[in-house]
Protein backbone atom coordinates (compact mmCIF):
# COMPACT_ATOMS: atom_id res chain seq x y z
CA UNK A 1 0.00 0.00 0.00
CA UNK A 2 1.48 3.63 -0.98
CA UNK A 3 2.93 5.56 2.05
CA UNK A 4 0.28 8.53 1.48
CA UNK A 5 -2.90 6.29 1.54
CA UNK A 6 -1.34 3.94 4.82
CA UNK A 7 -0.88 7.12 6.63
CA UNK A 8 -4.14 8.94 5.81
CA UNK A 9 -5.82 5.47 6.59
CA UNK A 10 -4.18 5.67 9.96
CA UNK A 11 -4.96 9.05 11.00
CA UNK A 12 -9.04 8.40 10.12
CA UNK A 13 -8.53 5.38 12.85
CA UNK A 14 -6.67 7.23 15.30
CA UNK A 15 -9.68 9.82 15.45
CA UNK A 16 -12.40 7.22 15.19
CA UNK A 17 -11.26 5.90 18.18
CA UNK A 18 -11.36 9.37 19.91
CA UNK A 19 -7.59 10.05 19.83
CA UNK A 20 -5.21 12.24 18.15
CA UNK A 21 -2.84 11.51 15.76
CA UNK A 22 -0.46 14.02 13.13
CA UNK A 23 2.10 14.00 10.67
CA UNK A 24 5.08 15.66 11.83
CA UNK A 25 6.95 14.90 8.61
CA UNK A 26 5.73 13.56 5.12
CA UNK A 27 7.94 11.24 3.15
CA UNK A 28 7.46 9.91 -0.23
CA UNK A 29 4.01 9.32 -1.15
CA UNK A 30 4.57 6.27 -2.70
CA UNK A 31 7.13 3.93 -1.09
CA UNK A 32 8.44 6.33 2.24
CA UNK A 33 9.42 4.03 5.07
CA UNK A 34 6.70 5.30 8.08
CA UNK A 35 7.93 5.50 11.44
CA UNK A 36 5.18 5.84 14.57
CA UNK A 37 5.58 7.61 17.60
CA UNK A 38 3.11 7.12 20.40
CA UNK A 39 2.85 9.78 22.97
CA UNK A 40 1.51 8.42 26.55
CA UNK A 41 0.00 11.17 29.35
CA UNK A 42 3.56 10.21 31.98
CA UNK A 43 5.77 11.92 28.46
CA UNK A 44 6.97 8.92 27.81
CA UNK A 45 6.75 7.23 24.10
CA UNK A 46 6.83 4.37 22.09
CA UNK A 47 8.49 4.19 18.70
CA UNK A 48 7.50 2.03 15.76
CA UNK A 49 9.32 1.25 13.11
CA UNK A 50 8.99 -0.73 10.01
CA UNK A 51 9.54 -4.32 10.86
CA UNK A 52 12.25 -6.02 8.95
CA UNK A 53 11.70 -7.97 5.37
CA UNK A 54 12.09 -11.47 7.65
CA UNK A 55 8.92 -10.79 9.28
CA UNK A 56 6.78 -11.37 6.55
CA UNK A 57 6.08 -15.06 5.11
CA UNK A 58 7.38 -16.30 1.93
CA UNK A 59 4.15 -15.93 0.48
CA UNK A 60 2.35 -13.30 2.51
CA UNK A 61 1.37 -9.85 0.65
CA UNK A 62 4.19 -7.27 1.13
CA UNK A 63 2.31 -5.08 3.34
CA UNK A 64 3.10 -2.57 6.18
CA UNK A 65 4.10 -4.13 9.42
CA UNK A 66 5.44 -2.43 12.10
CA UNK A 67 7.91 -3.30 14.99
CA UNK A 68 8.88 -2.04 18.81
CA UNK A 69 12.30 -0.33 18.13
CA UNK A 70 11.98 1.69 21.55
CA UNK A 71 9.11 1.41 24.34
CA UNK A 72 7.71 3.70 26.44
CA UNK A 73 11.15 5.46 26.26
CA UNK A 74 12.23 9.33 27.04
CA UNK A 75 11.48 11.76 24.19
CA UNK A 76 14.84 12.79 23.86
CA UNK A 77 15.74 8.99 22.78
CA UNK A 78 13.27 8.74 20.64
CA UNK A 79 14.21 11.84 18.76
CA UNK A 80 17.47 10.57 18.78
CA UNK A 81 16.80 7.64 16.68
CA UNK A 82 14.65 9.54 14.63
CA UNK A 83 17.20 11.81 13.69
CA UNK A 84 19.42 8.79 12.96
CA UNK A 85 16.85 7.29 10.67
CA UNK A 86 16.25 10.53 8.60
CA UNK A 87 20.17 11.04 7.87
CA UNK A 88 19.67 7.58 6.40
CA UNK A 89 16.24 8.19 4.64
CA UNK A 90 15.37 12.12 4.40
CA UNK A 91 12.00 10.62 2.31
CA UNK A 92 10.79 8.95 5.85
CA UNK A 93 7.06 9.96 7.45
CA UNK A 94 7.00 10.18 11.34
CA UNK A 95 3.41 10.09 12.24
CA UNK A 96 2.95 11.21 16.18
CA UNK A 97 -0.42 9.68 18.24
CA UNK A 98 -1.57 10.45 21.23
CA UNK A 99 -3.38 7.40 22.61
CA UNK A 100 -2.95 5.41 25.41
CA UNK A 101 -3.61 2.11 23.99
CA UNK A 102 -3.69 1.20 20.05
CA UNK A 103 -5.41 -1.89 19.84
CA UNK A 104 -4.79 -3.03 16.34
CA UNK A 105 -4.47 -0.03 14.74
CA UNK A 106 -1.01 -0.66 13.89
CA UNK A 107 -0.14 -4.28 12.28
CA UNK A 108 2.59 -5.40 13.87
CA UNK A 109 4.81 -8.36 13.34
CA UNK A 110 4.74 -10.45 16.24
CA UNK A 111 1.06 -10.32 15.91
CA UNK A 112 0.46 -12.50 12.93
Amino acid sequence: MRADIFVSSLLRRVFASGDFAAVEKKGAEEAGAIFIRQHFRDGLETLYAPAPQTAFGEDEIRDRLFEVRLARSEPEAVRAMLDRERRFDPDLWIVELEAEELGDVIPLAGDR
